[in-house]
C-alpha cells in the first residue's frame, strides 16, 4: 500500500475565521498612504511592437531559396546533401522569422 500523499500549504484564512467570512479591517488612517508598486511596467512603445518593413521579404526569401536548394539537391546535386542542409537551414531561418513577424 502506498504511503498517503504529502499535504503542502498553510493556512489561508486568518486564525479563528472560516473561509466565508470576512475578517474585520481596521479603518485606515488619514496618514497612512499605500506605496507606489515598484512592479509598475511602462508600455511599450509602438515602434517597437512593429516589424521593420524589410523582415516579410526577407521571411519569404528565405522560403524560396530553402525550397528551391532543396530541389537543386535531388535534380542537380544528387551525391551531395549539402544543399539539403543549406536549403533546411534556410526554412528553419524562414519560419524562426516568421515566429517573430509582428
Amino acid at each position: 500500500m502506498a504511503p498517503p500523499k504529502r499535504k503542502t500549504g498553510g493556512r489561508v484564512t486568518a486564525s479563528g475565521t472560516r473561509p466565508g467570512e470576512r475578517p474585520a479591517h481596521k479603518p485606515a488612517a488619514a496618514s497612512t498612504r499605500v506605496a507606489a508598486s515598484s512592479r509598475y511596467t511602462p508600455p511599450v512603445p509602438q515602434s517597437v511592437k512593429e516589424s521593420p518593413p524589410w523582415w516579410p521579404i526577407l521571411m519569404l526569401g528565405l522560403f524560396v531559396a530553402g525550397g528551391l536548394a532543396i530541389m537543386a539537391r535531388y535534380l542537380i546535386f544528387s551525391d551531395s546533401n549539402i544543399p539539403l542542409l543549406i536549403g533546411l537551414a534556410c526554412l528553419l531561418g524562414g519560419l524562426f522569422l516568421a515566429t517573430k513577424w509582428r
